[in-house]
């Protein structure tokens, strides 16, 4: 049983379904869950879409209760009658923390693969995952310590896309492809892979994308002539969720999001994995984050950290600039994109501090979905259910 409740989830999810089957071909795996399309192309059964669960913020999960509870109740029921010799559950910690604890508690065996990030924010949760969880696979090498420390099975698989954010086609490939032109800059704008975050940041960024493409030239820090913007699609996205307004023309990028990230020059990136994506192609970015006033209260005091952006968190330091909430406007966003564009300099360092980042990530042989595989199949003791 392979739960995930969000686009990277259900890119990792696919992954290790595939790793398994690679592994272990003699094996007819039954694999069932939650996941999206990905999961799904993968030869797993998704009994929950993974698009109607991906939901975050205090009042929104409110809102959703009954959507979210359905889908609890429809995991632990497939669990009870098909019963998986193991239940790997990725990431999506408010669901899947509570789901562990109910299976562990009825005598099923827990892998929790990408650890939720107890080490940053409400860290009385890790009591909960030694209870409930027989081991963590976890995919940064500082997260190790922590969970050994704190006395947990713990095993460092390596990051899931370390392997995996890599160019396919030159960018006059891209480019034709997509009815984009090679010689003009091209801008990444990746707003996030939820409904509510496509509803705080897309505006923001179409925002910022109107201002770039009016060149002032009586402004020596508009360095962009003639701008074109892209919007790579998660796979929990559907073309009909995004609102373009009209003033900006942006090309919709359907599963090719790591082309479209390698051939761009710069990104606006919503914190989360995206992040990390552009980091290991390469790619210059400002790290943006917005959520309702109230989420924004509720949930800053429990976070015990400076800066946001995973890359930036891997590094140790603020490689890319991050706006977050308030500072979170169309005007400071053109104004980060203008400033690091107009700064060849500043792009050559960060392109090289990328390059250090992506090293840390790709420090291991082979990928973490075999390696995550192997735990799988040894957490279940070998015992395999066909």
């Amino acid at each position: 049983m392979i739960v995930a409740g969000e686009a990277s989830g259900d890119k990792h999810g696919a992954s290790l379904a595939r790793a398994l089957r690679q592994q272990y071909p003699e094996t007819s795996f039954d694999l069932f869950g939650s996941g999206g399309e990905e999961m799904r192309a993968a030869g797993v059964d998704t009994l929950v879409d993974a698009r109607e669960v991906a939901i975050i913020g205090v009042p929104e999960i409110a809102r959703a209760f009954g959507k979210l509870y359905g889908a609890y109740r429809t995991l632990l029921e497939a669990a009870r009658s098909r019963r998986p010799s193991v239940v790997v559950l990725i990431d999506w910690p408010d669901f899947n923390m509570r789901l562990a604890r109910k299976l562990h508690r009825e005598g099923f065996k827990i892998v929790y693969y990408v650890s939720p990030q107890v080490w940053a924010w409400r860290k009385y949760r890790v009591r909960a995952l030694k209870r409930d969880v027989d081991r963590m696979l976890v995919i940064l090498p500082s997260e190790e310590g922590f969970y050994r420390e704190a006395g947990i099975d713990v095993e460092y698989v390596g990051h899931p896309l370390a392997n995996a954010v890599h160019p396919t086609c030159s960018r006059d490939e891209f480019c034709n492809r997509h009815g984009l032109d090679s010689a003009r800059p091209i801008i990444g704008l990746l707003p996030g892979s939820r409904r509510k975050e496509l509803h705080y940041h897309l505006p923001l960024m179409l925002d910022a994308a109107k201002r770039l493409r009016n060149f002032d030239p009586q402004n020596p820090q508009s360095a962009i002539r003639n701008p074109q913007f892209l919007i790579p699609l998660a796979s929990t996205v559907r073309r009909e969720e995004i609102e373009l307004n009209g003033e900006v023309d942006c090309a919709i990028i359907e599963g090719d999001t790591y082309n479209a990230l390698c051939q761009s020059d710069i990104a606006v990136v919503a914190s989360g994995t995206a992040t990390v994506e552009a980091a290991l192609a390469g790619t210059p970015m400002v790290i943006i984050y917005r959520g309702s006033e109230i989420n924004s209260r509720l949930i800053r005091p429990l976070i015990h950290l400076d800066t946001f952006g995973m890359l930036n968190l891997i590094a140790g330091r603020r490689i890319d600039p991050e706006l977050m909430q308030h500072d979170a406007t169309g005007e400071r966003i053109a104004e980060e994109v203008r400033s690091i564009v107009s700064d060849p300099a500043r792009v050559a360092q960060m392109r090289e501090d990328l390059r250090a980042v992506r090293e840390v990530l790709t420090a291991r042989e082979g990928s973490a979905a075999d390696r995550a595989a192997r735990c799988v199949v040894e957490v279940a003791g070998g015992r395999i259910n066909t």
